[in-house]
């Protein structure tokens, strides 16, 4: 059984990954495909503010948010799947994520920049791609040609 990891944020990119998922999933049915929301740490002196129970409360709410359309469009197909929800750099926890669990694969939404504005802001999906051990597939937004 091939393990696969989605990072999923809400996004349309996110849906794109879904969909390219179950394109795989008609070839390798056997995948398991995970889920995972990655939310932003609250640092500094919002923490004086706020208790640890709030703080993962609040975590936990936007990461079920971000993971919604993503599980819908999987619970519509009928695939199984696990979801997750994790708090910290984005980049850095989705690959630490993949590799200390053993995912065999990464799919995950590009935002479509070309070459030089990537270059110039840079991207989740393109650090997690330089950065990970685990091979990443990125899926782009499709191009309409004319």
């Amino acid at each position: 059984m091939h393990k696969l990891l989605i990072p999923v944020d809400g996004s349309a990119n996110a849906d794109r990954a879904i969909a390219e998922t179950l394109r795989l999933r008609q070839a390798t049915p056997d995948l398991e495909i995970h889920l995972l929301s990655v939310q932003f740490p609250i640092d500094g002196h919002a923490r004086s503010f706020v208790s640890q129970e709030e703080v993962d409360d609040y975590h936990r709410e936007e990461g079920l948010a971000a993971l919604a359309n993503a599980r819908r469009l999987l619970d519509t197909a009928g695939v199984p799947y696990s979801h997750h929800i994790a708090v910290g750099h984005v980049a850095d926890t989705i690959v630490r994520y993949a590799e200390e669990r053993g995912f065999d694969r990464i799919v995950m939404g590009s935002h479509g920049r070309s070459g030089l504005m990537n270059l110039l802001m840079g991207s989740v999906a393109s650090e997690v791609s330089r950065r990970s051990r685990v091979p990443v597939t990125l899926v782009g937004p499709v191009q309409d040609v004319a």
